[in-house]
């Protein structure tokens, strides 16, 4: 197993330089502001020590404070514009040159300069990362050669001034031991260390289980809940352990996950079946559905190759199950609507014969072929006529439903002129008009280009819209058709003021056997398939179906039908617009205008 400290170090934690700004910069410069406030702390003491020895007519520790103040300076104005290695290596040197003064000073304080300098290589080397790090191993050697320099000063006047040196030696080395131990515990904080730690009192309260995979694909981190998901130990998920128990039609997509995320293709998600071992005795194997979300984590420093990849596990059985209950129903319904389909349309073939003789017999003893009826048998024949056609529309409705619900009404596109259903749909019912006193107005121009679509269903479209609009209009209200072209769509807009409907009814429009009086004492009669079939026949030709309507003002519905067919459907992204007949005129005198305008271009 990896170990997981192997790249420890503070330089692969810590970058300088202002385009990598984040964790590093941020401690960085919080390291490096407090070593500056320090720093001139103890310049602060030197320098008040420095104008003691004024007085005895020595002015070298003046001059050495004022050439450090002057290099903390510097620091100071290098760390105001984020240089974080310059000012890292003019720390090292204001440290450098203290050793190199007190080991200068006295023969007796070489070893002191020595520990000074040394001290001041390694603040470089932990906090440094450039071609500063290796420079900084110079300092020792130049304070040993400042001790040698300076031991063949007269011991007269080093003794003279050894006391303040003393002291000055002793604050100053206090006070590079306290910063350096300082700023090593804070750094410590963002190590590696501390951050593993952190990461695995994280994923042991994670709500989850967590695993994180090495290069090679093992795991190398797996959390204790990771054993409590699986029912087992988490030792016993070291090595092949997990792998094992991965069901074997899922480990290939197992394997090929984790390589994909260590590969840098980014985080994904895969749901795979894992066997848990706190079943019952006698049970058999129990496998659980676990949903793995996988994503890698790409060391900066190394581009291009594998990295490790964290996985978080999370059981998602419970969501498995409700998705097989809900698709196990989802089948029972398409089951259940198929044989709903199949039964209305046998039922309707088996009445549409006898329906047919019915039909036909009454009408032949209307018109008094087989001899000639009296009043009242005329009357009779008349009654069982209308109610035989009223019966054999309606099994055709039916069957027409049932071939649309499952998706086996034929459609035989053709090119026709949509302007020539308009009279044989109103004659269809002009006897349902004049029996209501309903007054059917057109609107339609002349000149309409052709559409590609099926004619039959076209005028069904027609005829149910108009036949609809009679039967709920009131008594000599009037039904308006209206019927234009709109962009590379036919709009077909039916009009009446009759009972209007409720909006919750409107937002139902198109389901089968939907009334607008849905009571048993309702006034008008129908099934509720009529708006079901257009909605149907419109969907097949890639067409759309809006309907506005205000209860007790009346109720427009509007069509809109691609003209170059359902594969032409796509292309346009018209919207429905109502259409009125106050519109017309001005409508079509404007479409006219454009078509003449482009035939001239």
């Amino acid at each position: 197993m990896r170990n997981p400290l192997a790249d420890f170090t503070i330089a692969s934690q810590l970058s300088t330089g202002p385009a990598r700004p984040g964790q590093r910069n941020t401690v960085l410069h919080r390291v490096l502001a407090l070593n500056t406030v320090a720093m001139m702390v103890g310049l602060g003491l030197a320098m008040a020590l420095s104008l003691m020895t004024l007085f005895g007519s020595n002015v070298a520790p003046l001059i050495a404070t004022t050439v450090v103040s002057g290099l903390l300076a510097l620091s100071g104005a290098l760390l105001l514009r984020g240089d974080f290695e310059p000012t890292i290596a003019v720390h090292a040197l204001v440290l450098g040159s203290v050793s190199a003064i007190f080991a200068a000073s006295d023969p007796a304080l070489i070893d002191l300069g020595l520990a000074m300098g040394l001290m001041a290589a390694l603040y470089a080397q932990v906090l440094a990362r450039g071609r500063y790090r290796p420079l900084a191993w110079s300092i020792p050697a130049l304070v040993l050669l400042a001790g040698i320099l300076g031991a063949d000063a007269a011991f007269s006047a080093a003794h003279a001034t050894l006391q303040p040196f003393s002291v000055l030696a002793l604050a100053v080395f206090t006070t590079v031991a306290a910063v350096t131990a300082t700023r090593l515990e804070i750094i410590s904080a963002e190590s590696p260390v501390s951050q593993t730690r952190a990461f695995a009192v994280l994923a042991e309260n994670i709500l989850g289980a967590v695993v994180r995979y090495g290069a090679d694909g093992g795991p190398i981190f797996i959390s204790r809940s990771a054993g409590n998901l699986l029912g087992c130990r988490t030792f016993e998920l070291d090595g092949a352990g997990l792998f094992e128990r991965v069901h074997v039609m899922d480990r290939p997509a197992y394997r090929k996950a984790i390589s994909d995320a260590s590969n840098g293709t980014g985080a994904s998600t895969i749901e795979l079946r894992l066997r848990r071992d706190d079943a019952e005795p006698g049970a058999g194997t129990r496998y659980i559905w676990v949903e793995f979300a996988l994503a890698p984590l790409q060391d900066e420093d190394v581009n291009g190759s594998s990295s490790d990849v964290l996985a978080v596990l999370r059981d998602v059985s419970a969501r498995k199950d409700a998705e097989r209950q809900v698709e196990a129903a989802r089948q029972q319904a398409e089951e259940a609507s198929e044989a709903k389909s199949r039964f209305l349309a046998t039922i309707g073939h088996e009445l549409r014969t006898p329906l047919n003789a019915i039909v036909g017999f009454s009408d032949m003893m209307s018109e008094g072929i087989g001899g000639t009826p009296s009043p009242t048998h005329a009357e009779y024949a008349g009654h069982i006529s209308r109610s035989g056609h009223h019966l054999l529309d309606v099994v055709n409705m039916l069957l027409d439903m049932s071939k649309i619900e499952a998706g086996k009404f034929e459609v035989h596109a053709e090119l026709f002129a949509p302007q020539s259903l308009v009279e044989p749909c109103m004659q269809m019912v002009e006897t349902l008009a004049r029996d209501r006193a309903v007054t059917i107005e057109a609107a339609v121009p002349e000149k309409l280009p052709q559409i590609m679509g099926d004619e039959r269903a076209c005028r069904q479209i027609l005829i149910n819209l108009l036949s609809n609009a009679v039967k709920f209009s009131h008594d000599g209200g009037t039904v308006t058709l209206i019927m234009r072209r709109q962009g590379k769509m036919l709009a077909i807009s039916v009009s009446d003021s009759g009972i209007g409907m409720r909006p919750e009814t409107v937002e139902r429009i198109g389901e089968p056997f939907l009334q607008a009086q849905d009571s048993l004492s309702r006034r008008y009669e129908g099934t509720g398939l009529g708006l079901s079939i257009v909605k149907g026949l419109v969907n097949l030709h890639g067409g759309r179906l809006d309907v506005v309507s205000e209860q007790g003002l009346g109720t427009t519905i509007s069509v809109l039908l691609p003209l170059e067919g359902r594969l032409g459907a796509g292309k346009s992204s018209a919207t429905i617009e109502h259409l009125y007949a106050t519109k017309r005129d001005s409508d079509e005198d404007k479409w006219l205008q454009d078509e003449r305008r482009s035939a001239a271009k």
